[in-house]
């Protein structure tokens, strides 16, 4: 299959495109706001053939890192910290985007050896990105970003024990070649949802920033965070609640969560203010206004 630049497709209702993957995505031109997958491109029970014919991206083309170095010491000529994004999304989310969602879990528990070796070329192609980006821009970067959504609003999607044997042994390979790279760097790791029974496996495999600190999510309360893992991680989000109180508290019920946050969170250092997930459309301008101001008041350390 050719997997060249995405270009957009009118379908209908729809705005869509196939990304370099070969995963299509599509947005209703009446309303939306996002691209959601429609298409998966080894799913089915002929994925050992497809898997044939599939063509995989590549990590080697000059476009890809085009401009790191450039911005890198715009960044530098500001005084500011220098972030390099990884290479697409983590191997559980990319291997479930490719397979289909029932499709992905079905294969952890019948075919353990197929999701290894997809998972096993998605690794592949993110170390190559970052061995490549780090040799370029790695005495210039401070932080280096990874992510891989493996838990939802009140569980893991996959049980500690197959986290275990199946993806941590393939994030532990991805962080390491990272820091071989460029030993200096922190990794900031986004998932989201109830990740609280992982935090020990990704602080030991060394995961040094937790994103985006889901803590409407079970067992994510920011004092217990703070106060078990606050000596070895840095949170980054756990600021506001987006999921609900951003969008359908009062100006007042934001100002408190954002000070009971800052107050979880903070002591100590170790903490990144931000929002726990993107600020959506529904979000009242006031209560955006409150979350600002409270920070502005309670959230400076003392020099």
């Amino acid at each position: 299959m050719s997997q060249g630049k995405a270009k957009l497709r009118d379908e209908g209702d729809y705005i869509a495109m196939s990304d370099s993957w070969g995963v299509g995505w599509r947005m209703p031109k009446k309303n939306g706001l996002y691209y959601d997958m429609y298409q998966h491109p080894l799913s089915g029970p002929d994925v050992k053939e497809l898997l044939k014919s599939y063509t995989w991206p590549s990590a080697s083309s000059p476009s890809i890192y085009e401009g790191q170095l450039e911005m890198a010491q715009e960044f530098l000529k500001q005084d500011k910290a220098v972030m390099l994004g990884g290479y697409s999304a983590g191997p559980f989310e990319k291997f479930s985007w490719l397979r289909g969602f029932i499709d992905a879990f079905t294969d952890f528990a019948a075919d353990p050896g197929l999701v290894k070796t997809i998972m096993d070329r998605i690794v592949a192609l993110k170390i190559e990105y970052w061995e490549r980006s780090l040799a370029k821009v790695g005495d210039l970067v401070d932080i280096v970003f990874e992510g891989d959504d493996v838990a939802g609003q009140d569980r893991l999607l996959i049980s500690p024990k197959t986290y275990r044997d199946i993806l941590k042994p393939r994030h532990k390979e991805i962080f390491q070649a990272i820091k071989k790279a460029a030993p200096h760097v922190k990794i900031h790791f986004h998932t989201c949802g109830a990740i609280r029974p992982l935090i020990p496996d990704l602080i030991e495999i060394g995961v040094d920033i937790l994103n985006p600190v889901q803590i409407s999510a079970a067992g994510m309360d920011p004092f217990e965070l703070k106060k078990e893992f606050g000596s070895e991680l840095v949170f980054w989000g756990g600021g506001i609640d987006t999921q609900n109180i951003f969008s359908s508290g009062t100006p007042q019920e934001v100002r408190d969560d954002v000070r009971r946050n800052i107050d979880a969170l903070a002591p100590g250092g170790g903490f990144v203010f931000n929002t726990v997930h993107n600020t959506q459309a529904d979000v009242p301008p006031e209560n955006f206004m409150a979350m600002w101001e409270t920070l502005q008041e309670y959230g400076i350390y003392d020099s």
